[in-house]
């Protein structure tokens, strides 16, 4: 029960809501204030700077504002602190932005998918064209990434929460 309300708090925290906004009520249904989209989720969390500043610098900052909806599974800094030395500081320097592209665009599965909506040994293309990989044997699996929260909702699609950075294979 610990474990539950711990990811609750977490999911609750990560959404950057701390309490829900009643705008009214309409034939008997209560209108909940528009939620932020994955961008403005993203940077309220506070732990995802690394992915905010990677998107910003690959000009992928509109099109995660735009009406989705999107899929993200999202890296946090650890995960990005995990690459090798000088991966990122690479990476962010403007002759490799089609690389930087490639990898965050990796990220991203068009539509919204929810936790519920995977199958183990599922594939979906993302919007880099290349295919990750499900896998629910023990928890949530993303190629070889633990989903560590999901189903983070937005505005404009989900936020997974993923404990490495995907990297494309080569040749899609």
């Amino acid at each position: 029960m610990k474990r539950v309300f711990k990811l609750t708090a977490a999911v609750i925290a990560a959404t950057g809501l701390t309490t829900v906004a009643i705008a009214g009520t309409y034939a008997g249904k209560t209108e909940v204030s528009a939620k932020a989209d994955i961008v403005d989720t993203a940077v309220a969390n506070g732990s995802f700077n690394t992915l905010v500043a990677a998107v910003q610098a690959a000009g992928l900052e509109q099109t995660l504002r735009s009406e989705g909806p999107f899929t993200v599974f999202a890296p946090t800094d650890a995960a990005f602190d995990a690459l090798p030395s000088g991966t990122v500081e690479t990476l962010l320097k403007p002759e490799n932005k089609d690389q930087l592209v490639s990898i965050l665009t990796y990220h991203v599965v068009p539509g919204k998918v929810l936790s519920t909506d995977l199958q183990d040994g599922a594939q979906a293309t993302t919007v880099n064209g290349a295919k990750i990989s499900v896998d629910l044997d023990n928890g949530v699996t993303i190629n070889d990434s633990d989903v560590v929260i999901a189903d983070i909702k937005t505005s404009n699609g989900v936020i997974h929460v993923i404990d490495k950075v995907l990297l494309p294979p080569k040749h899609h």
